[in-house]
């Protein structure tokens, strides 16, 4: 009963509307994949393969809501190690992210699939070496974003607050702190922000390092665009 007791209406009011606002948005981001395409498939405008990936992501969109569900109910449950502080659990919020993730980029490349014709070049060695590259960065880049959801369900962002040291030094004494060694890749917060900076820095460095590579081959434009494009976010983020 002491925790939070100092909350006022207001306070209690802005986060039951954010979470409320959440839910809704996420309704209606469904009814925007379900409805067309229902309408589409009804109407005998999808071809097969288009069937095929209207499926995918319609299942990945209720798969999507389930999760969040999933996640939620995890902080509702009494957590005798979490000091009384409601919590969902970091695997579910890092699998709820993960979902999202995969369902904004199938959706983008579904999208941009339909609208731009594919361009023909040759298979060259460079090229295919750019791809290999673009497809690892992305993996990291992938994985750089698990490991964030991973330090808010930890609270690990609080643990250190300096850069590019933690604390005093470049590598924290309690890095390995909990037994076995692999759980603290998950439920250690130093562990899991030490991770989450590597994982930053070593993708920040995969962008530069494709961006550099793809001025050394002749590209369309619109490639062009694309990987000056995620060097300037990435500079951003």
């Amino acid at each position: 009963n002491s925790l939070n007791h100092d909350m006022t209406v207001t306070e209690f009011k802005f986060i039951w509307y954010m979470e409320y606002s959440h839910r809704m948005w996420g309704r209606i981001v469904g009814l925007a994949y379900i409805l067309p395409a229902a309408y589409f498939w009804r109407k005998g405008w999808l071809s097969s393969r288009m069937k095929v990936c209207v499926l995918a992501l319609c299942g990945l969109v209720c798969f999507q809501g389930l999760l969040g569900w999933y996640m939620v109910k995890s902080g509702l449950e009494e957590k005798p190690d979490s000091y009384d502080v409601p919590r969902v659990s970091q695997y579910r919020l890092a699998a709820h992210l993960g979902s999202a993730l995969v369902l904004y980029s199938a959706s983008l490349w579904t999208g941009l699939s339909l609208l731009l014709p594919r361009h023909k070049l040759p298979e060259t060695r460079q090229l295919l070496r750019l791809r290999q590259c673009a497809h690892c960065t992305t993996a990291l880049i992938f994985l750089t974003a698990l490991s964030g959801a991973f330090v808010a369900g930890l609270d690990a962002g609080l643990v250190y607050n300096s850069f590019p040291k933690m604390g005093e030094r470049w590598i924290p004494d309690d890095l390995l702190a909990l037994s076995p060694v692999l759980r603290n890749i998950f439920e250690n917060p130093t562990t899991v922000q030490f991770d989450h900076r590597i994982l930053g820095i070593t993708s920040m460095t995969a962008v530069i390092a494709l961006y550099l590579f793809s001025r050394k081959i002749p590209l369309p434009h619109r490639t062009r665009m694309a990987v000056t494009s995620l060097l300037v976010v990435a500079c951003m983020q």
